[in-house]
């Protein structure tokens, strides 16, 4: 967020978090991008905090964590001490969401499988309205057949992504008998390595689709871990991610930090994954 906006949002944070009886004395901003994460102390709350046309996406989230949350899911909950809603202040939608203390060690390729197994699992016995993984390349389909929502990317790249979103996303949506409720971005960045074990987090992404789009998050290793993933549907799907990656940073009003340098770094990442696949 710009400096102004990131202002705001912290105080519309602690102006929440107070009015719900929760002790405030500081803020810490634990990241910081097109909505910002807060940790507030002594509270220890954490709170994501979004601008107010997010409120959908948000009310989603708190929905999501709420039905895995009753299926027993590896994933991160609302804070118990805060009605499981969404209020809007000072044009910021918020939500409270349990603070825990991160480990210094990384995930293990079999733990981080294991966390997918016990997710999927969970994800399957929940009946949610999600979108299926095709909604989301149509959407980053519209962004990159449009030239004035992506006014700066070259034509040579533009038939490049829009090739390759389009003859990936006809592979992976026609066969819709692998389809189920997934995660939708469960990249390492996602994954909290807690003192209770590996719980993903960021669940607006929930989406339909096959269990290898989500593999295809994680780091490589992880695949060989989880029965029956097919390793060349994966890997359409790593070149997919990174594609879609790509089609959101040529955005004219994208704002994710490093803005730049995704651009490129995504282009050259979905050529490396096709070329990995022949």
């Amino acid at each position: 967020m710009e400096p102004r906006e990131l202002r705001r949002a912290v105080a519309a944070g602690r102006e929440a978090a107070v009015a719900l009886g929760l002790p405030v004395d500081d803020v810490h901003v634990v990241h910081d991008s097109d909505r910002v994460v807060l940790r507030l102390v002594p509270c220890d709350a954490l709170l994501r905090v979004a601008p107010a046309h997010g409120l959908a996406e948000a009310e989603f989230e708190v929905g999501v964590a709420r039905r895995l949350a009753e299926v027993g899911a590896p994933v991160a909950e609302l804070d118990p001490r805060v009605e499981p809603r969404v209020p809007v202040r000072d044009g910021f939608a918020i939500s409270f969401w349990t603070y825990y203390a991160p480990t210094s060690s990384a995930v293990a390729p079999a733990d981080y499988a294991d966390a997918f197994l016990r997710h999927h699992a969970a994800l399957r016995r929940v009946e949610l309205d999600a979108p299926h993984v095709t909604d989301r390349i149509a959407s980053a389909l519209t962004v990159v057949n449009d030239r004035e929502r992506s006014p700066e990317l070259p034509d040579v790249d533009r038939e490049f992504l829009a090739d390759t979103l389009g003859g990936l996303g006809a592979a992976i949506g026609g066969d819709r008998a692998r389809d189920q409720l997934l995660h939708g971005e469960p990249h390492p960045g996602n994954l909290l390595n807690t003192g209770g074990g590996p719980l993903f987090v960021d669940l607006a992404t929930c989406c339909r689709g096959p269990v290898e789009f989500d593999l295809a998050h994680a780091p490589e290793e992880v695949t060989p871990h989880y029965p029956g993933a097919d390793p060349e549907l994966v890997h359409r799907c790593r070149a997919l991610n990174w594609a879609l990656f790509s089609a959101w940073r040529w955005r004219r009003d994208d704002q994710m930090p490093g803005r730049e340098r995704g651009r490129t770094e995504g282009l050259r990442q979905v050529r490396a994954a096709l070329e990995r696949r022949g």
